[in-house]
């Protein structure tokens, strides 16, 4: 059974920094590429950040640059995304996200809220 549970959201100070995580189980996870994705209320999903499967490139929506590091732990099976200067704009649900490299394979996990707030 594929799982991908997110942990680490919460309620966090403009300014602040959160580091999130994505543990996985029931897939090759060193066979997919990981991302991030947030969706606040009333908006579209969006990328936050993106890891290839072997950790050797990433990428990052623009509002992000400079303040979000995506990593992985192939040993662990998770993706971590740490995050710093947040401010109320970063508000929202974050979601991990897997794809397979090989077949195209798409998972999600359920989401963690971030909610940035003084």
């Amino acid at each position: 059974q594929v799982q991908l549970v997110e942990s680490g959201g919460g309620l966090v100070q403009p300014g602040g920094s959160l580091r999130l995580s994505c543990a996985t189980s029931g897939f090759t996870f060193s066979c997919y590429a990981m991302r991030w994705y947030r969706q606040a209320p009333g908006k579209k999903r969006e990328l936050v950040a993106g890891i290839s499967s072997d950790g050797r490139h990433t990428n990052y929506a623009d509002s992000m640059k400079g303040r979000a590091t995506i990593s992985r732990d192939n040993g662990k099976n998770t993706v971590y995304l740490q995050m710093t200067s947040l401010n109320t704009e970063d508000t929202a649900v974050y979601l991990c996200n897997a794809v397979g490299t090989v077949m195209g394979n798409v998972y999600w996990g359920q989401g963690t809220q971030v909610t940035v707030s003084s």
